[in-house]
């Protein structure tokens, strides 16, 4: 979703942040684009295009990761959670994080992390916390733990529960910089009955569009996408107890309706929600 190039440069172990570009196509702003949204630049529209032509599908799973993330949260807050620490938010729009667990417990307290400048702005002006709760912002890449972890304690008390939110951003880390590993060091500094939830680019669901959709996306984008398949989508939650269904492609996550598509074609995603033992 959100994250900084694989060649960002790093200093003293922190991710050199990127400004605000409007030249170059940015995750989060095509993403918003293809949702329908208005908060993006003609390169963000012209990328989008582009790797909408080998998926055609994508403003159907941006919907639908969309509703992933508002089903996982409200599950999540009637299961008791009351911190959630979203990174690679994106762009504000319906039914943010905040929105839906703030609407179930209004004491619930939210930290939104995001690299982007853009969408740190935004969601200053925008996120804003119920009276008896907590709404925070950090401009941060998921790369940087170290930083994102020290200005989440401002807000988040690490002793209890906390759900990570990681929704279409982890396939944005090369497997050269050992994605499990850097989820497995977050997860590890959480509380026991803390959640991870992870919506992945898979690419073992119509493989021949899923590698498609990534090379267009890689030839127009400041990222990298990685889709990976479900054994190794798998690995993000080893050491927790997968929650639910576990883990399952985005079609599968319709609930009691039925996807535009009988198979769910196109739905090249998987999602899991996982509990920390």
């Amino acid at each position: 979703m959100t994250q900084d190039s694989p060649e960002a440069a790093k200093e003293g172990g922190s991710v050199t942040l990127p400004g605000l570009d409007t030249g170059v196509a940015n995750a989060a702003r095509m993403w918003n684009y293809w949702i329908g949204g208005k908060d993006n630049f003609r390169a963000d529209r012209e990328a989008g295009d582009h790797v909408r032509a080998a998926m055609p599908e994508l403003p159907l799973v941006a919907a639908m990761l969309r509703r992933f993330l508002t089903t996982s949260v409200a599950e999540l807050s009637a299961a008791g959670v009351r911190q959630f620490l979203d990174i690679g938010t994106g762009l504000p729009t319906a039914d943010n994080t905040h929105d839906v667990a703030q609407r179930a417990a209004p004491e619930s307290r939210i930290v939104y992390v995001d690299h982007d400048p853009l969408v740190i702005s935004h969601a200053r002006a925008l996120l804003t916390s119920s009276p008896e709760g907590r709404t925070d912002y950090i401009q941060a890449d998921l790369r940087d733990w170290a930083t994102i972890s020290a200005g989440a304690r401002r807000t988040l008390d690490f002793r209890q529960p906390i759900a990570v939110v990681l929704i279409a951003v982890v396939h944005f880390l090369l497997d050269a910089e050992n994605p499990h590993e850097l989820i497995s060091r977050i997860t590890a500094d959480l509380a026991p009955g803390s959640y991870l939830v992870i919506a992945h680019a898979a690419s073992d669901i119509e493989p021949e569009t899923a590698a498609a959709m990534a090379r267009n996306y890689n030839a127009t984008s400041s990222l990298t996408i990685t889709p990976r398949d479900r054994a190794t989508v798998a690995r993000f939650f080893d050491g927790m107890e997968m929650a639910g269904a576990g883990l399952q492609p985005l079609a599968q996550w319709w609930g009691s309706s039925t996807p535009p598509t009988a198979d769910g074609s196109g739905l090249s995603c998987y999602c899991g929600i996982a509990r920390k033992p």
